[in-house]
């Protein structure tokens, strides 16, 4: 049997591991999801096109799903964070729910370091 030793590294014990079981647990997260859904570390992000109104109704319906997942898996979502950028000329700028609050219209977002700007 081993015995306990002191972690001299600079890479705590377990973090491959983590990173492994947490993608198995937010695996299931895009199930039924009709839009884009794009997962990196512990961002997410929901798009989709909204030329028709159908468009914009799956948009809100998957943030109802996506509420609800968090909430059966006891995840908090940091509705603080939550934007909607609006691009294109033509977009029509619907507004969007999450969890019974409007989110909030952002004319720009940094996404992985690139600064994605709305177009007016």
């Amino acid at each position: 049997m081993s015995k306990w030793r002191p972690v001299t590294s600079g890479v705590p014990q377990g973090l491959v591991l983590g990173l492994a079981l947490f993608n198995i647990f937010v695996g299931n997260m895009d199930s039924r999801i009709k839009c884009t859904l794009s997962k990196f570390a512990n961002n997410t992000k929901l798009c989709g096109g909204v030329d028709t109104l159908e468009g914009r109704y799956a948009i809100q319906r998957d943030l109802e799903r996506l509420e609800r997942w968090a909430r059966a898996n006891r995840m908090k979502v940091n509705k603080a964070k939550c934007k909607v950028l609006h691009v294109g000329r033509c977009n029509p700028k619907h507004n969007y729910r999450l969890g019974g609050e409007w989110i909030e219209s952002s004319p720009e977002e940094k996404d992985q370091g690139v600064l994605m700007k709305s177009s007016t």
